[in-house]
């Protein structure tokens, strides 16, 4: 079978590799689609893998085609998203459901083989989010990781009906979360410095401020009328963003820090004392939460596609196949295009 493999940093290329047989638990899928996530080209290009080679992707989704010996028969045909976390579960984090937090994790696409791939081996069926409706495509079915980092940032904001909501970051996930405020009816505003972005959103019906070109406390207290963010989620883990967070905060407000930083971030002065006067709570925001209990968050994004609520076709730029992947990704490292979200799929 053919699959993107990483061998070191800067060198990612296709090959034909054995394709994987199920023993035990295991299931083996076929993948139908796997988007590339922004984590995926520092990883490439800069950041490397903790092991080599192994096949990259990790927002994916398949159908099962063949099962190990201890696996259910009937599994085969199945659709679903795939939750890529492999946890050991033996630590505290495991034992009380929070296996984002597992202290001795694998993950499927960056510390074991993913979804770029013909094929891919599940360790069991519980890592498979099966969809119950033939008419959900498998392309909406790889946006279920990022939509649930999405869902999952406005849980731990807090966020309820009724609340102003301010999104720093308009790109995929920023939109993801928009989209799931409106669907449970609070105002959302996105913020962004890239035009491009900010009119790809707009288009998508949100309110977006591009802070290159307004000032962007200035605009959130105008569209509130003054009374300023219930919430604020910080997508972009940079300093600008950070500060500009506080200031468009309400008093007592949720500031949620979602953005991954590349370098230092520095809180200044001004803003510090801004988060003493007005009381403001934070929390950070680390992948998605799939325990049963008390909610799981990639199931319900699941059904939501599958009754049709929450739309994310249209945040689909790009398109490839695994023949053009890499050239997909030196583009998209390279600048030469500008995407929403791009996806491995078999239609181009």
């Amino acid at each position: 079978m053919k699959a993107m493999r990483l061998h070191a940093i800067n060198d990612f290329r296709l090959e034909e590799v054995e394709k994987p047989q199920p023993r035990g638990k295991e299931i083996l899928i076929k993948v139908g689609a796997c988007g590339i996530c922004g984590s995926d080209i520092p990883r490439v290009y800069e950041l490397g893998t903790k092991v080599y080679p192994v096949t990259l992707g990790h927002e994916y989704a398949g159908t099962v085609v063949a099962v190990g010996e201890d696996a259910d028969p009937d599994l085969i045909g199945k659709v679903g998203a795939v939750y890529p976390v492999v946890p050991c579960g033996q630590c505290d984090s495991c034992q009380i459901g929070q296996y984002a937090q597992c202290s001795d994790y694998h993950n499927l696409g960056s510390r074991t083989d993913g979804g770029f791939a013909e094929y891919c081996l599940l360790p069991s069926d519980w890592h498979l989010v099966v969809s119950n409706n033939p008419k959900t495509t498998m392309e909406e079915l790889s946006i279920v990781e990022p939509a649930t980092v999405a869902l999952h940032a406005i849980r731990k904001g807090e966020v309820k009906g009724g609340d102003t909501v301010v999104v720093f970051g308009a790109g995929p996930i920023g939109i993801l979360i928009g989209r799931w405020c409106k669907m449970f009816g609070t105002k959302v505003i996105l913020v962004d410095i890239d035009e491009e972005k900010a009119e790809f959103a707009r288009e998508r019906g949100f309110t977006v401020i591009n802070a290159m070109k307004q000032d962007c406390v200035e605009e959130v207290s105008k569209l509130t009328k003054g009374k300023m963010a219930d919430v604020v989620i910080e997508g972009t883990g940079t300093s600008a963003a950070l500060n500009q967070a506080i200031e468009c905060s309400k008093l007592f407000a949720m500031v949620t820090l979602l953005g991954n930083p590349h370098r230092d971030t520095t809180i200044k002065l001004d803003q510090h004392s801004m988060i003493l006067r007005k009381e403001l709570r934070f929390t950070g925001v680390w992948n998605n939460y799939y325990s049963d209990l008390p909610f799981n968050e990639w199931k319900y994004t699941v059904d939501m596609l599958n009754e049709g609520k929450l739309e994310v076709l249209d945040l689909i730029t790009h398109r490839s196949d695994l023949d053009h992947l890499k050239q997909l990704f030196d583009d998209i490292h390279d600048h030469k295009v500008t995407i929403c979200k791009a996806i491995y799929t078999d239609r181009e």
